[in-house]
């Protein structure tokens, strides 16, 4: 069964963030709430962890999974930037974005699209998140949670452990989380491509 986290919104306790990185730490997969719905996230090396990922979401091999970091400056190590998509993510984040780049050779092979050796980063605007990922002291990888016959993105912790008791370790909840997915914008060719428009304001991007 997973085991279900409640924490301040405002001041998310460090202890129990310790305790979700253990499990983290642990190969867990947990649900987690971001500036744009629930994700579901696990470490950066954890096979087991996105296998298990594409099995909940039923995600085929060209699914962009996204890396979620704290802050730009740690960026640098997992994608490539131009100039130009430097600037443009620098000003978008942190916030409801999801950029696709082109992956350095820190990112797993299994994370990539396996044509366009790309993938997704974020930066959330979120207390909890990022809270969670200082006491990581790492990315996370992640996936919006949203599931296979549902129209919507899950955003209620505890229907989430109702939903995948026995799919994933734990969920982490703070009673604050988005209701909508985020823009995803494809940053990895010579212009911007919206693929997906969500939380985030396309406008820049157009």
């Amino acid at each position: 069964m997973a085991q279900y986290f409640d924490v301040h919104p405002d001041n998310p306790q460090p202890r129990i963030l310790a305790q979700v990185a253990r499990i983290l730490g642990d190969d867990g997969l947990i649900a987690y709430p971001t500036d744009s719905c629930f994700a579901l996230g696990c470490t950066l090396g954890n096979a087991e962890g996105i296998e298990r990922i594409r099995r909940i979401r039923h995600l085929d091999d060209k699914h962009h999974f996204t890396l979620v970091v704290d802050s730009f400056a740690k960026l640098g190590a997992y994608v490539e930037m131009d100039n130009w998509v430097f600037r443009a993510v620098k000003a978008a984040t942190p916030g409801p974005y999801t950029f696709i780049l082109k992956a350095s050779r820190e990112v797993p092979k299994m994370m990539l699209h396996p044509k366009k050796r790309t993938v997704g980063v974020r930066i959330p605007d979120h207390r909890t998140t990022l809270a969670l990922l200082d006491a990581v002291g790492a990315p996370l990888v992640s996936s919006t949670l949203m599931l296979p016959g549902h129209d919507e993105s899950l955003t209620d912790g505890w229907s989430i452990k109702e939903l995948l008791d026995h799919q994933i370790d734990a969920v982490l909840d703070s009673g604050d989380c988005g209701v909508e997915p985020t823009t995803v914008v494809d940053l990895s060719g010579d212009e911007p491509v919206i693929a997906r428009v969500g939380a985030g304001d396309p406008t820049p991007f157009e």
